[in-house]
């Protein structure tokens, strides 16, 4: 019974992305061909061609691949250091300071938009990829500072004593000691890093003019625009390439690192 449930679960959430997949290969005759095909007859491969040449989705690409690099690298090494400070140092407001620090995860995101977007365009630096990548040297992200907290208190302060008789500084001591002992945890946290930057539409939406430093889910979005006028129907042929090309390197990355992803939920759930 239990593997049925399963097996059910995972043909139902398999659906949208087999969808997106036969609907990426159909041509626009097929898209409102009721019943629904499943497998399109002719498969149009040109789909993948026509939208590559339709908009510069390699520069839209080479955006959002920058971006996320940046930031992820940027977020993974900023949470580190606050978390590792919040396990192990002792200093007058460590734990009010922790409280506000995850009290900020109940504010709706929509809250900071107005100030930050005013405090972007007074130091002039408004469509430009500063506002996506700066804040992520801050630790932008209270609940992956959580999740490392937790695991750092789990590891044996032995290791660092020892490092500290060899002469090792609380830098040298994070490096080299404590953060490969909690490596599923920074590796759950670049994945959930690397998602959330490389799906961000609401911020390049908010902050970009340009369309050459348009990341790929604005040309997403740009695509639909562009195809519009004079069109009789969306082209969501065209639009689930874009769609499926999107959701590929995440999922490739998921499928890599499974295995490491799934042992660092599992002990995020059982330290603390």
């Amino acid at each position: 019974m239990t593997y049925f449930v399963l097996a059910f679960g995972g043909a139902f959430v398999l659906v949208p992305l087999l969808w997106m997949i036969s609907t990426s290969l159909k041509g626009r005759d097929q898209l409102y061909v009721y019943p629904p095909q499943w497998i399109p007859s002719p498969v149009r491969w040109e789909n993948y061609v026509e939208v590559w040449t339709t908009l510069p989705f390699a520069r839209f690409f080479l955006n959002s691949l920058f971006i996320t690099i940046l930031a992820t690298v940027a977020e993974v090494a900023s949470v580190a250091v606050v978390a590792y400070g919040f396990a192990r140092f002792n200093f007058r407001g460590r734990h009010f300071l922790f409280m506000l620090m995850l009290s900020t995860m109940m504010l709706p995101s929509v809250i900071g938009m107005i100030p930050t977007f005013l405090i972007w365009r007074e130091l002039g630096r408004l469509d430009t990829f500063t506002p996506l990548t700066a804040p992520a040297w801050f630790a932008w992200g209270p609940a992956s500072v959580f999740m490392l907290r937790q695991f750092l208190l789990s590891v044996p302060r032995d290791f660092e004593d020892a490092a500290v008789l060899d002469g090792a500084g609380p830098l040298q001591m994070l490096r080299h000691v404590v953060l490969p002992m909690v490596r599923p945890a920074l590796l759950v946290i670049a994945l959930l890093a690397f998602q959330g930057n490389w799906t961000n539409f609401m911020a390049p939406l908010l902050y970009l003019n340009t369309p050459d430093k348009f990341p790929v889910t604005l040309g997403l979005k740009f695509l639909e625009t562009s195809l519009g006028p004079g069109s009789e129907a969306p082209m969501w042929n065209l639009m689930m390439v874009v769609s499926l090309l999107v959701a590929l390197p995440i999922l490739v990355l998921y499928a890599l690192a499974q295995r490491a992803f799934i042992e660092g939920i599992r002990l995020g759930g059982t330290k603390g």
